[in-house]
């Protein structure tokens, strides 16, 4: 978690400081997919992710799992272009699968309150899934409102605001390969 070398300010110059390069985020997406792919042997996988941000981990992750799986996403918002959440949760997109019976894995970019997730889960509770996991790229170190059990972790964060690999602001820095703090004077922090 050092400051950005110089040669890298021209790649990343809104960054604070790069938390993980994209060979961090790399090696622990592959110990998720085998780790994954271990516990979900012999089952009716489905991943979910949650639009826009996990779709890059998703990506990710559905190449690291041996295990054959399907997919689907869900888009749910609770930003609207700001840096903490408005407090309510509008679904833009319901998920197409039938979940009845199959193991279900939500695959989130980041949790931080657990608002928009814990929205998500109770609208997917709704049918009836056999299991209801949660595995999150970023666990951010702040206080809840809300109490996710999280099956699978890939890195703890301290509580500061965080874009790249497909966290955004204002729907700019998604397709930065690491994942960065971003400097308090781009976003008014």
């Amino acid at each position: 978690m050092a400051p950005i070398a110089d040669n890298q300010n021209d790649l990343f110059p809104n960054l604070e400081r790069v938390l993980y390069t994209s060979a961090d985020i790399d090696s622990r997406v592959q110990e998720l997919g085998a780790q994954i792919s271990a516990d979900y042997a012999g089952q009716d996988l489905v991943l979910i992710s949650i639009l826009k941000g996990g779709i890059m981990f998703l990506a990710d992750l559905m190449r690291s799992i041996s295990t054959p799986h399907a997919f689907d996403l869900i888009g749910a918002s609770s930003y609207k272009g700001g840096t903490s959440t408005s407090g309510k949760v509008i679904i833009t997109k319901d998920v197409t699968l039938d979940l009845r019976g199959r193991s279900v894995l939500v695959v989130e970019d980041i949790l931080d309150t657990g608002h928009t997730l814990s929205v998500v889960l109770e609208l997917l509770k709704i049918q009836n899934p056999m299991r209801l996991d949660v595995c999150c790229l970023l666990n951010k170190n702040c206080s809840r409102a809300y109490n996710i059990p999280l099956r699978y972790t890939g890195f703890e964060i301290p509580d500061e605001f965080v874009v790249g690999y497909g966290l955004d602001y204002n729907e700019h820095y998604r397709n930065l390969s690491c994942i960065g703090v971003l400097k308090p004077e781009v976003y008014g922090g």
